[in-house]
């Protein structure tokens, strides 16, 4: 994957880097925390810019959330209270756990993106609830920007650092993304096991 990765970024340029990120967010196939250490890699042999590495890596990061936002605007509020009525156990949601969990987001809609784009697995999903609350759109790119700049930055910056010893990011990134993942899995299945219908 590394040979994949660094040819499309060598041959495609800050096009592929911007591409590769905008999937990563719509439909994860590759991790961040691979394209961007391996971009800053090739930055790093003197093929691209590192400060336009990270720039399109943030621009493909904000565009690619774009989807999950309308996604969640489309869907709403009412019609995700509505399934959390009749397949609530599956959802591990109720409709009162809805209606809390909108409004803690709207008190803190800017955070929530922000530290929510930092959190490997978390950085995807969380475009989905500012689109249901309908988190005004100005705010919402400029705190998915600033939160992914930092990542991306992290990241690029990193593989430019280490060069030609790249496989040490993944050797440390790569656990915590599966300690995420593991961690939301499991609070899943403890949420379902221990769910109780809640109409308010």
């Amino acid at each position: 994957m590394f040979d994949s990765i660094t040819d499309i970024v060598s041959q495609s340029g800050y096009l592929g880097i911007f591409l590769l990120m905008l999937a990563e967010n719509v439909f994860p196939p590759i991790p961040s925390e691979l394209i961007m250490p391996l971009a800053g890699f090739v930055a790093a042999r003197g093929e691209l810019d590192i400060v336009l590495v990270i720039l399109s890596g943030t621009a493909g990061s904000v565009v690619g959330a774009l989807p999950w936002y309308y996604a969640g605007a489309l869907f709403g509020k009412d019609r995700l209270k509505w399934m959390a009525s009749r397949v609530g156990r599956l959802m591990t949601v109720s409709p009162g756990d809805i209606d809390m969990a909108s409004s803690w987001f709207e008190r803190h809609e800017g955070m929530a993106v922000f530290f929510g784009r930092l959190i490997p697995a978390i950085r995807t999903l969380i475009s989905v609830p500012a689109g249901i609350v309908r988190m005004s759109m100005l705010p919402f790119l400029a705190y998915s920007t600033i939160g992914s700049l930092i990542w991306t930055t992290l990241l690029a910056v990193t593989g430019f650092l280490l060069e030609s010893q790249y496989e040490l990011v993944e050797e440390y990134v790569d656990p915590l993304s599966k300690a995420v993942v593991l961690t939301v899995v499991a609070v899943y299945v403890y949420r379902f096991i221990r769910f109780k219908p809640q109409q308010h």
